[in-house]
């Protein structure tokens, strides 16, 4: 569950970083400031609508209401348009914030090189915790171990 500082572009304890990207309404965001005010986890998938994505980002829907029990704000992050965010959202009531990040400036600073599931775990924009395996149906539950493990659920 927990993954290795060691030999990794983003090791634990690295601050958030400072990145602008455009939400699933179209609005800026500055996710390095957003990740700063509380606990907070972000979610890479590659591709919204498709069945491993879908699955993760239900996973992380059904986790949602005790995410939130501990004041986890959640953002989901992939390189579709806002549009496409906006519907995949809405067509799986998603409730949080999915990112557009058409350009990966997000997943360059995140250590990234190409579009896979991961997940970070940031405590007042200090990464905590990371799953880069790929969960997809076990993404929620995994945060949650996660949060208790690290004595913060």
């Amino acid at each position: 569950m927990f993954a290795s500082s060691k030999n990794s572009s983003f090791p634990i304890g690295s601050a958030a970083p400072a990145v602008t990207a455009i939400d699933h309404n179209g609005d800026a965001i500055d996710l390095g400031e957003a990740l700063s005010e509380k606990l907070s986890l972000v979610f890479f998938y590659p591709k919204a609508h498709t069945p491993g994505c879908t699955q993760q980002a239900c996973s992380l829907r059904d986790a949602f209401s005790l995410l939130q029990e501990k004041g986890v704000q959640v953002f989901g992050v992939s390189s579709d348009s806002p549009k496409s965010q906006k519907s995949f959202r809405d067509k799986n009531a998603l409730p949080y914030t999915l990112i557009s990040d058409k350009k990966s400036v997000i997943a360059n600073a995140f250590g990234k090189s190409r579009w896979s599931r991961h997940a970070y775990l940031f405590n007042q924009g200090v990464l905590i915790w990371k799953d880069t395996h790929g969960a997809t149906a076990s993404q929620g539950e995994e945060a949650i171990a996660a949060l208790k493990a690290l004595g913060l659920y």
